[in-house]
């Protein structure tokens, strides 16, 4: 046997002075360098994409709307887990070793769940948002304001907290010590059964159920208001055609973004079903996971493919027109949909 082939099959250690340490797995072929890098490219234009939507929602004035706070929540969240959630996976993924501590683990794995919940909440809260917009128009601006949709927004974080930090103490997985690891420079969260079923009823089945219900009410009285619409212009000219309403172009640009988190979603719960429990390390929940990460660079990308506002705003921002003293009263657009 040659030197190279001895080589190759030499086992290397995450910690090579504990006699407890994991084995490393270096993964080191050109179809894995490309994956780091291709996944890197990933988490650099999450950070970049969401952090314009946070620009432009908190500095110009005409987007500081219920509906934009509600999408800066779902930026928010989504920054967060391309600067944090995706490099740290990256590092684990590369050489299948956690070199940050049992403390770093749990803060990871909860932080993780946290950012999910914290995104499906803002969806349900978008999909509320745009049912009382096209139900209710006359009395929307009454009853959905920007401190109602704020406190809404606090409370949202919070709950999902709470709800990721329940759930992982009833899994005996909140304290370092309490991790399930084999050996040394592990970091493996196994999540039980019964606290899967809870947690797709309660994270996927029921806010989604709503969320899909809302919206079918939202396009149906959106497409009556259109006929309405239509029905009167074509009594004052047959040439001239209506334009959409704002709620019905929004209703339809969210409605891509819930097509795409359910998209991203679906394939992780199914999966998750076909086993006695989740565990975090496996080849199936890696793959799923990355594509509920992945999720959170499409959102901005559906708003600058249908939102006007946000292409307008991103062009101040690129060319530094942002910085003009008076650039936060620009008007983007006569309306903001």
């Amino acid at each position: 046997m040659d030197k190279s082939y001895r080589q190759n099959f030499t086992v290397q250690y995450c910690f090579p002075g504990n006699n407890a340490s994991c084995r490393k797995q270096v993964r080191s072929d050109p179809a894995y360098i490309f994956l780091f890098i291709f996944l890197s490219c990933i988490s650099v234009c999450t950070v970049i994409l969401n952090l314009l939507v946070i620009i432009s929602i908190s500095h110009f004035k005409q987007l500081h709307t219920p509906t934009n706070l509600l999408i800066l929540s779902l930026a928010a969240a989504d920054l967060l887990v391309g600067m944090f959630v995706m490099p740290v996976k990256i590092i684990q993924l590369k050489n299948s070793c956690w070199y940050f501590g049992d403390t770093a683990c749990s803060v990871s794995e909860i932080s993780t769940g946290c950012l999910a919940a914290v995104s499906l909440y803002s969806l349900v809260l978008i999909a509320v948002d745009r049912y009382i917009a096209v139900s209710d128009p006359l009395h929307y601006n009454t009853i959905i304001t920007v401190c109602k949709t704020s406190l809404f927004i606090v409370l949202g974080w919070s709950v999902s907290v709470m709800y990721i930090i329940t759930m992982y103490y009833f899994n005996d997985h909140l304290l370092p010590s309490q991790i399930s690891t084999s050996c040394y420079g592990e970091c493996v969260v196994i999540v039980k059964y019964s606290w899967v079923i809870i947690d797709l009823v309660v994270c996927f089945v029921a806010p989604c159920s709503l969320i899909l219900i809302l919206y079918l009410r939202v396009f149906n009285a959106a497409r009556h208001q259109a006929k309405s619409v239509r029905s009167v212009t074509n009594a004052f000219s047959q040439r001239h055609k209506p334009a959409r309403s704002p709620e019905t172009k929004a209703a339809k640009t969210l409605g891509f973004v819930i097509f795409g988190y359910l998209a991203c979603w679906i394939p992780y719960y199914l999966s998750s079903l076909t086993v006695e429990s989740v565990k975090t390390s496996s080849v199936v929940s890696t793959v799923f996971s990355w594509l509920i990460y992945i999720n959170s660079s499409v959102n901005p990308l559906i708003y600058a493919i249908f939102y006007p506002w946000f292409r307008t705003s991103v062009k101040i921002i690129v060319t530094c027109r942002i910085f003009k003293s008076s650039s936060s009263r620009f008007v983007l657009l006569s309306e903001c949909f």
